[in-house]
């Protein structure tokens, strides 16, 4: 019967082109787990995959790209999982090096997967994907490190995107005063529906300044910018407070200097969401079964068919995609 895909080959010019196709599941790589993919979303990530030199990420072809997607057991070799049960996948490489979820069917292997928890039904596990999941374990590192509500503000840059906008309505309703940094001055009525307290400019922290210190302002923060942006807010966390670092959107240098580590204690925690392992995984999507706001969530929501995917692709790698895009595969 064969299922719809969207495929990736590489032209004679060397370049990736995209188009729906219908492919038999005998083409599916190898796995121990089959899935009827339901829902999948659109990340930075998998722009770069569908960028006509598939971002340096994808190396073999035809490929599938998708870095996340939820659905339903149809075959499984794997004791944990039988045909029906509902389940989540993000990071493993899926969707880069592995065929991932710009299709129908998905096979992977046993372990990358997570079980959906109660509370969550596909199509809000991929408003969530990757980015909220980072977001999470972005919050629990935080917590482990001492934040607590009543603290003080919490900043988050890039807020308006995947992370920032799952991380804002976390932090809100877990009790956290949230400051959004944001460069589009459009997203700050979406960012006060989110929870946050209030908007900061992005040009208030753009530029790092000759003083490796200032005033103790911020109780936490969940950085999406890296770059300039972090090295100024190193130097306006408060004593003992840290900075979980989850993405690079302003750069990969870090033009920052060790007082603050040295001065006021503050940490800085990488957050990995790709090869985290499935037990920090299941914690993670526990807490937010239980703790996001499924209003907030519903807020984010941009809805999406396959056909829709390459353009939001290239959309997401301008900064024009706001929260989380939602690709509905059945639609």
């Amino acid at each position: 019967m064969g299922f719809r895909a969207l495929m990736l080959r590489q032209g004679e010019d060397g370049l990736a082109q995209t188009a729906i196709e219908k492919i038999e599941e005998s083409a599916l790589p190898e796995g121990d787990v089959t899935v009827a993919v339901e829902y999948s979303t659109v990340n930075y990530k998998d722009g770069l995959c569908l960028s006509s030199k598939g971002g340096g990420l994808v190396r073999d072809y035809p490929h599938v790209a998708g870095i996340d997607f939820a659905g339903t057991v149809t075959a499984s070799d794997d004791p944990r999982y039988s045909p029906g049960d509902a389940v989540v996948l993000t990071g493993w490489r899926v969707g880069e090096v592995h065929w991932g979820g710009y299709a129908e069917r998905a096979r992977v292997r046993g372990e990358w997967l997570v079980p959906l928890p109660e509370g969550l039904d596909a199509r809000r596990a991929m408003a969530v994907g990757t980015a909220g999941l980072t977001a999470m374990l972005a919050m629990m590192a935080l917590e482990d490190h001492g934040l607590k509500p009543g603290t003080g503000p919490v900043l988050v840059t890039g807020a308006a995107g995947g992370v920032g906008s799952v991380a804002v309505s976390l932090l809100a309703a877990l009790g956290h005063e949230v400051a959004a940094v944001t460069g589009r001055p459009e997203a700050a009525d979406y960012l006060k529906e989110l929870g946050a307290a209030r908007i900061v400019a992005r040009e208030e922290l753009a530029e790092t300044v000759k003083r490796p210190l200032e005033a103790e302002t911020w109780a936490g923060c969940v950085d999406a910018v890296g770059g300039a942006m972090l090295a100024r807010v190193l130097g306006q966390m408060r004593y003992g407070a840290s900075v979980a670092a989850v993405g690079l959107a302003g750069g990969a240098a870090l033009p920052a200097t060790v007082i603050p580590f040295l001065l006021r204690a503050v940490n800085l925690l990488g957050i990995d969401s790709v090869m985290q392992q499935r037990e920090a995984r299941i914690r993670a999507w526990t807490r937010i079964a239980r703790d996001l706001p499924m209003d907030g969530l519903e807020a984010m929501i941009q809805p999406a068919r396959l056909e829709d995917v390459p353009r939001l692709g290239s959309e997401i790698l301008q900064g024009k995609v706001r929260g989380r895009v939602v690709v509905d595969l059945g639609a």
